[in-house]
């Protein structure tokens, strides 16, 4: 087996692919071994089945809470009882060789611990290794609901484009949530108060920079369009990246942090920052309709994202030398034929593998050999043998 760095054996792809995982106690999975090649994975079965416990198991092997957002106390098997370990290793090839990762809840903590190559690292480690990107039933409604979710939709994309992003803004939601615990218990050191509201403004400006360079570049992937996908237009609306279009980071550091002195009185009582980067919006149209995506028909919609989606993956290529893992959860049932095909197409043609789930196996017929078919039932997953 090569290691990281090492070259691939002749006659295996440098797309980034998944080539074996390895689940224990995770989900529904007391123990999981999956062998794979680098095309893309269809995962068809019954609902209830652990087919989308399978992609939210991959989600973990990229930064964050992967893709439910859940506790990692809550990814453990439940016979397995409470507070158990469980861990996702992986062993995935990429343009710099073979790479191995394990992550996984350690015994008896709300703890994550991660592995890479055999060595400790951090789970932020993971972005500058492996990012993934994905699409489930749940983000349906992402155009039509709050803007939180379209922020956590927004960050992903960034991540996959400036891995220290997700520091940042780590770094500024722990400030935050520190400045309100002070204001709230009242009587709060001034100068350690400002001591927050300095680090809010530095990390806060650098995640509305990262967010809006990103934004820059996926407009202009995505108002070309992806095949009948449609053509979309993406902006950012927010105070302080308002800012940055008028003034440099350093004078919008300086603007945050004086507004966040000035607004304790009114952030005690709501007992929350009422300005800064986590109050921004993505705001998403339908180009050639000129309309917000809010506005469309539900399977326009669903088209839209799945447009947003492939065009990162173009643009996190044509950047970083490799594309995500897309990890897309029941979305051939909502496209129609003619968008099916083209999808399967894409899919085919990026430098990383994509898995998908579905009820149906014929819905990914267009497939033809370019894909892998594996039967998932009550646990358990197998090759599928074509009927």
């Amino acid at each position: 087996m090569t290691t990281r760095g090492e070259e691939l054996p002749t006659g295996q792809s440098p797309r980034l692919a998944v080539r074996r995982l390895v689940l224990t106690d995770f989900r529904c999975y007391a123990r999981l071994s999956l062998d794979c090649d680098p095309r893309p994975v269809v995962l068809t079965g019954p609902n209830g089945a652990g087919k989308t416990n399978l992609l939210e198991a991959l989600s973990f092997l990229a930064p964050g809470r992967g893709l439910r957002r859940a506790r990692l106390a809550e990814a453990a098997r439940r016979e397995a009882g409470e507070g158990a370990p469980w861990a996702v290793a992986a062993v995935l090839d990429g343009p710099s060789g073979r790479i191995e990762i394990g992550t996984g809840r350690e015994a008896g903590a709300e703890r994550r611990a991660v592995r890479i190559d055999g060595q400790p690292a951090k789970p932020g480690a993971l972005a500058d290794v492996v990012s993934a990107l994905w699409l489930t039933p749940a983000m349906d409604r992402l155009f039509i609901e709050g803007a939180g979710g379209r922020r956590r939709f927004l960050d992903r994309l960034v991540l996959g484009l400036e891995p220290s992003h997700g520091a940042h803004a780590a770094a500024y939601e722990h400030a935050m949530r520190e400045r309100s615990r002070l204001l709230k218990a009242g009587n709060a050191d001034p100068g350690w108060v400002s001591a927050l509201e300095d680090s809010m403004a530095r990390h806060g400006v650098a995640v509305a920079a990262a967010r809006r360079r990103a934004v820059a570049v996926l407009d202009e992937a995505c108002r070309r369009g992806v095949g009948p996908f449609p053509a979309a237009r993406l902006a950012l609306a927010g105070e302080v990246e308002g800012w940055l279009d008028r003034m440099g980071e350093d004078a919008a550091e300086g603007r945050l942090a004086a507004a966040l002195e000035r607004a304790r009185g009114q952030d005690a009582v709501a007992q929350a920052a009422a300005i800064g980067p986590h109050r921004s919006d993505l705001e998403v149209r339908h180009a050639v309709k000129d309309l917000p995506a809010g506005q469309c028909s539900t399977g326009e919609q669903k088209a839209v994202l799945v447009s947003i989606v492939l065009a990162q993956a173009r643009v996190r290529t044509e950047m970083r030398g490799v594309a995500p893992l897309l990890l897309l959860d029941e979305v051939a049932a909502h496209l129609d034929s003619v968008r099916r095909d083209a999808l399967f197409d894409e899919l085919s043609g990026l430098a990383a593998q994509s898995w998908m789930t579905g009820t149906d196996e014929h819905l990914f017929d267009g497939f033809q050999d370019r894909a892998q078919f594996f039967r998932v039932a009550d646990g358990t997953v197998a090759p599928a043998t074509k009927e």
